[in-house]
């Protein structure tokens, strides 16, 4: 077998593994008094152990058929699909940038945004445990990856944290409520951690107009006009991985855009 994709599929399998301790982080996390680590994987609804063959990633909930054998309660299709998207990440991550040390970084970088994403969706809550050490790893990281310069995501964490501060705060004296969470800033910062304050323009402008799109779309679903929240923690991070693995296009059309306008 091909080195490249023997590294691949392994790089899968270890995503997909992966992935499921995520699912775990991501249900109990929000919650303070439990453990991400005790007590073991066990159904949700008749609370049984599972066992090791009903907890193999993706392949347990399509042998099981999305039921718990036990009780027969359905099984969230959250769970294979965070496990699936793990494992799509690492093997494009090894794709991209090889068996390297940016590799495990940015591996640690998606399995966060990926926490991010579901909590903020079900609580609307960006927890700090995960932005807070996610800076200051990023900005270690910088010190080692030969794709970052610690300049760079230094002044990333300043600017991410800084631009969506100063948003917030201008939206508050225009509307008198707040209209970003603190988690969103700190989450931003994060990002210009790991990617760099080039990043930032593109993860700011991607996220707010997705945002926008999917607001209004809520808006007229749930008939609430301007009361309608949706959480844009979801929209950072999933811009954030398009400019992980899209930089050199996203550039490259930025530069023509450029280009254009001037010669205009």
């Amino acid at each position: 077998m091909d080195t490249i994709l023997f590294v691949t599929v392994i790089a899968t399998c270890f995503g997909a593994i992966v992935g499921s301790f995520l699912n775990v982080v991501i249900l109990r996390l929000p919650n303070e008094n439990e453990s991400i680590v005790f007590p073991a994987s066990h159904c949700t609804s008749c609370m049984t152990d599972l066992h090791w063959y009903e907890n193999i990633p993706i392949i347990s909930f399509l042998l099981l058929h999305g039921k718990c054998s036990h009780c027969k309660a359905k099984i969230s299709c959250q769970y294979p699909i965070v496990e699936l998207c793990m494992a799509v990440l690492s093997a494009a991550l090894v794709q991209k940038f090889g068996f390297t040390v940016s590799s495990a970084g940015y591996f640690l970088f998606c399995a966060a945004l990926l926490v991010i994403i579901w909590i903020d969706i079900h609580h609307q809550i960006i927890p700090d445990v995960i932005s807070l050490p996610g800076i200051v790893i990023g900005l270690l990281f910088s010190l080692v990856c030969p794709l970052l310069y610690w300049k760079d995501s230094l002044f990333g964490v300043l600017a991410g944290g800084g631009i969506l501060y100063a948003i917030a705060w201008f939206y508050f004296l225009w509307r008198k409520v707040d209209g970003m969470g603190g988690g969103d800033i700190k989450l931003l910062a994060m990002i210009g951690a790991f990617l760099g304050w080039q990043s930032l323009p593109f993860v700011i402008l991607a996220s707010s107009l997705s945002g926008t799109l999917v607001g209004l779309v809520a808006m007229i679903k749930q008939k609430k006009g301007g009361q309608t929240r949706i959480p844009f923690g979801p929209f950072l991070a999933i811009s954030a991985l398009a400019y992980l693995f899209f930089q050199e296009a996203i550039v490259q059309l930025y530069e023509i855009y450029l280009h254009t306008s001037l010669s205009l």
